[in-house]
């Protein structure tokens, strides 16, 4: 990190954010003064060491670790990338309920330490690919904000050019958002496999919901992984509810990290990003030597219902929410362990929350002024480098040409 400073700004390099699927960006931020009050950067500790919950362990003699080091360095990009994430979120709860953004939409916030934490602890050239709740992925992945709203709302500035929509985001080494309840694992495993036979050391991490769990076609991709010792990470992001069906009613077995059976497993406490973060180095690590997969169950939480349909409070209480809120929320558990270690400042972390918001608002800007696609572009992307050819509309007298 390159710190240029005068008596007034410090303007920050985080050209180490590449390494983790971020591009490179120069940020002013006005609360990072060299004069923060009286205090100066000399003022701060440059790191330090939490401890962090014990994973629960299934085939393995040895866990991640049980203490954490955090930089005052990282700890400032996390905070910043969780509360962007929180931030996004909320603002696309609010361009939905203004019907601007349509179809399905599914939130994330209350889960961000789940996306920040792997993505800090794996490469750019590692892949993923998860379920439809994929806003904060797409994020971490290296989607520009203004795309990722701009895909939500339909426009041609979208990541997917306005025609993925919530649920189908792409990006280099990230291959969505899949709408299919867990079709995505069968994928994930066959990313794993061209990492295996093209000898690279990539690994997958393929996400899925506990609502999903109980698909056969995960069953399979397992075996198929364990016989042919896939470097993929299976990860079950179990926020408690399928939809609106909490996880007691609909497994007999609520204990995800087990369910590969011969696949060795942890289970994470998925509301802390230090936790997620050594626990999935530790599942990269043990995917890189060549032992095969690794499930990894998180624990998490999701704030609003399953999509903008479900208010989510006719399956649970809000006293419910409030109490995770509370007691775990992934962005003031960061906060305050680094307030705690002088890693930052309260008025630091203000002008990164005022940085962040006039970003998701510029991104909401964005999205709601680009213009739409065109319908000449309607079967665009069809198939790449494929021959033109007449796509049907919605007539059979109207029709359209495919470009690769």
């Amino acid at each position: 990190m390159l710190i240029f400073t005068d008596c007034c700004y410090s303007l920050i390099l985080l050209d180490s954010w590449a390494s983790h699927g971020l591009n490179n960006t120069f940020y002013l931020f006005q609360a990072s003064r060299v004069l923060a009050g009286s205090r100066t950067y000399a003022d701060f500790a440059s790191e330090a060491t939490f401890d962090i919950k014990k994973c629960d362990l299934h085939r393995l003699e040895e866990g991640p670790p049980v203490s954490a080091v955090l930089t005052r360095e990282d700890g400032l990009k996390y905070y910043r990338m969780v509360h962007l994430i929180r931030r996004m979120e909320l603002k696309a709860d609010q361009l939905y309920k203004q019907k601007i953004i349509r179809g399905f939409c599914h939130l994330c916030d209350g889960q961000e330490a789940c996306c920040v934490g792997i993505e800090s602890a794996i490469n750019s050239t590692d892949h993923l690919i998860t379920a439809y709740r994929a806003h904060g992925y797409s994020y971490t992945r290296g989607v520009p904000i203004k795309e990722i709203m701009a895909e939500l709302t339909g426009r041609r500035g979208g990541c997917a050019k306005g025609k993925g929509g919530s649920m189908h985001m792409y990006f280099k080494n990230f291959y969505g958002g899949n709408g299919i309840v867990g079709a995505q694992i069968p994928l994930g495993a066959g990313i794993a496999l061209a990492c295996k036979y093209f000898e690279k050391n990539e690994i997958c991490v393929a996400l899925y919901g506990d609502g999903a769990a109980n698909q056969g076609q995960i069953f399979e991709t397992f075996n198929m992984a364990m016989l042919w010792k896939l470097p993929c990470i299976f990860v079950c992001e179990n926020n408690r509810y399928g939809m609106g069906t909490s996880v007691e009613r609909a497994a007999a077995s609520t204990d995800y990290y087990k369910r590969g059976d011969f696949i060795p497993g942890i289970r994470v406490d998925g509301m802390d990003l230090l936790c997620v973060r050594e626990a999935t180095k530790f599942a990269a690590d043990h995917c890189r030597s060549g032992k095969g997969p690794i499930l990894m169950e998180l624990q998490t939480y999701r704030y609003h219902g399953h999509s903008m349909s479900d208010p989510g409070i006719s399956y649970r209480t809000r006293d419910e929410i409030q109490e995770v809120r509370s007691k775990s929320d992934p962005i003031s558990m960061l906060k305050e362990r680094m307030l705690s270690q002088n890693l930052t400042n309260v008025e630091e972390l203000k002008e990164i929350d005022a940085s962040v918001r006039k970003e998701v608002e510029e991104a909401a800007q964005f999205a709601t002024t680009d213009p739409e696609p065109v319908l000449d572009e309607l079967a665009s992307y069809i198939y790449c480098k494929e021959t033109p050819f007449d796509v049907r509309g919605t007539n059979p007298w109207i029709k359209h040409k495919s470009v690769g």
